[in-house]
């Protein structure tokens, strides 16, 4: 009869292990087919065949500015978003190193002393029978416990925890570029005012000059007082717009230096002049996405960690083999007898628990997991389309800043010549008054802001589709 239980016992075993080496709990994991013509067609009105991308530069060849680039490196190491984008992964590292673990026994060292004094009127034995009633037992042993892995749950938590270790890295990765980005953005934005400013002054003194010129037409009565008063006009309204660039530059500094990380102060930078950005587009096919952005990267990831959790959630239902007390060491009354090898002591329970009646909590915690895990693909599908889109607005942007370039420099040339005609018509001629000179300069100040408007647009557009591609992390 017992040798009949234990192949029993046998037979179960080895059939439990056929069905989980057949698959039929747990699922192997497999990338999600997208909707129908998605990722072929993420790029609007663009069709590429070359697989080379610029996200696939480094940012230091990317930004070559040398000025740049050293914030982007204080960046790195100060910012303390990202600081703490690193610590998640170590948080993340630590789960995965004890799901690993989980395969192998538990072991606690449990070191006991027992002291008995049994009282003599509870032994029902005669009173000429004389026996030890305090006896002191001590005990040296280890416990162990241990679960075996059957059905892949285990394997399934420890897929999930490197899931989500490679999501927070994602993450981080995903952080990091833009983080780079935003750097980069702000970098240009202040050479931008930089040169706003410039403009200003520049104009401010060629105004102070047309009221020195139209003081003198005062005097020789070719004006009225009325075009000097609002010469005077014009000067103010450029001199005004001085201090609001210089708290927009001081803001921005401030705004840079908390994402460096460092008290606030001067940024040392280029001039826009000297700065060149421009690249040649590439932007890869659009499947590169999926190796490339690390927000899709961390989108998948978080759909394979849901998928896990859908195979830790399905193998709850079967039963567990659980080593649930296994202990062994020297026991014995006496420490003078502790090492005699009689001493020596062992004992093993194992189970089997299959559960019967939970009230329906194992059945919500699959149906759960499993809408848990279409909503991680909603997810990762989504990224792809606003990868795809933030891909095609930057492409576009950039063409679009390209086609208004030339146009703004025939406006620019075209507003210079119409203020130096009209001076001229106002100085020597009546056929024209200062109104018209007003209205031509206004024009070209505007014109000339706008122009370095388009300039900063221009490479803000490059930034980015260099942050959409995913360049900034590698």
């Amino acid at each position: 009869m017992k040798r009949f239980s234990v192949k029993i016992i046998a037979g179960i075993l080895f059939g439990l292990l056929v069905l989980n080496a057949c698959g039929v709990v747990t699922k192997k994991y497999e990338r999600p087919d997208f909707s129908e013509g998605l990722v072929d067609s993420l790029y609007r009105d663009t069709t590429v065949t070359d697989t080379l991308s610029i996200g696939d530069i480094s940012w230091e060849e990317f930004f070559k500015d040398p000025k740049l680039l050293v914030l982007i490196d204080e960046a790195l190491a100060n910012n303390y978003d990202f600081q703490n984008a690193v610590l998640s992964i170590q948080a993340a590292e630590n789960s995965l190193k004890q799901s690993k673990l989980a395969f192998l026994p538990s072991l606690d060292f449990s070191p006991s002393v027992t002291y008995n004094n049994t009282s003599q009127n509870s032994l029902n034995l005669p009173p000429s029978v004389n026996i030890n009633l305090k006896t002191t037992n001590v005990s040296i042993g280890v416990t162990s416990s241990w679960e075996l892995e059957i059905w892949g749950k285990m394997t399934a938590a420890k897929n999930k925890a490197y899931a989500s270790f490679m999501k927070a890295e994602s993450g981080k990765r995903a952080y990091q570029t833009s983080l780079i980005s935003s750097v980069a953005e702000s970098y240009f934005t202040l050479m931008a005012l930089d040169k706003q400013l410039e403009i200003t002054l520049r104009t401010i003194d060629l105004r102070k000059e047309t009221v020195n010129t139209l003081s003198s037409l005062l005097e020789a009565g070719t004006i009225t007082r009325a075009d000097l008063v609002q010469a005077e006009s014009n000067l103010y309204a450029a001199e005004i717009q001085v201090p609001e660039l210089r708290r927009s530059i001081r803001e921005l500094e401030n705004a840079l230096c908390v994402l460096l990380g460092k008290p606030f102060q001067t940024i040392d930078r280029s001039k826009l002049d000297e700065v060149d950005l421009s690249r040649e587009l590439m932007v890869g096919v659009p499947a590169r996405l999926l190796q490339n952005r690390p927000d899709v990267m961390e989108a998948e990831w978080a759909f394979r960690e849901a998928f896990e959790q859908t195979n830790v959630a399905k193998a709850s239902f079967y039963p567990s083999i659980t080593l649930t007390s296994g202990t062994f060491g020297i026991s014995a009354l006496t420490t003078r007898t502790l090492l005699d090898p009689k001493s020596i002591f062992a004992n093993i329970v194992g189970g089997l628990t299959q559960p019967l009646f939970q009230r329906g909590k194992l059945k919500a915690n699959h149906r759960n997991a499993l809408l848990a895990q279409q909503q991680a693909f909603n997810n990762f599908e989504k990224s792809m389309l606003v990868a795809g889109q933030e891909v095609t607005d930057a492409l576009f942007a950039y063409k679009t800043i390209e086609e208004k370039e030339a146009i703004r420099e025939k406006q620019i040339e075209a507003l210079q010549n119409a203020v130096t005609f009209r001076m001229k018509l106002l100085e020597f001629t009546s056929s024209t008054n200062y109104t018209d000179v007003l209205t031509s300069e206004q024009a070209l100040l505007g014109a000339q802001i706008e122009e370095i408007s388009d300039e900063l647009s221009k490479y803000k557009a490059m930034i980015h589709l260099y942050r959409a591609l995913g360049g900034g992390w590698k």
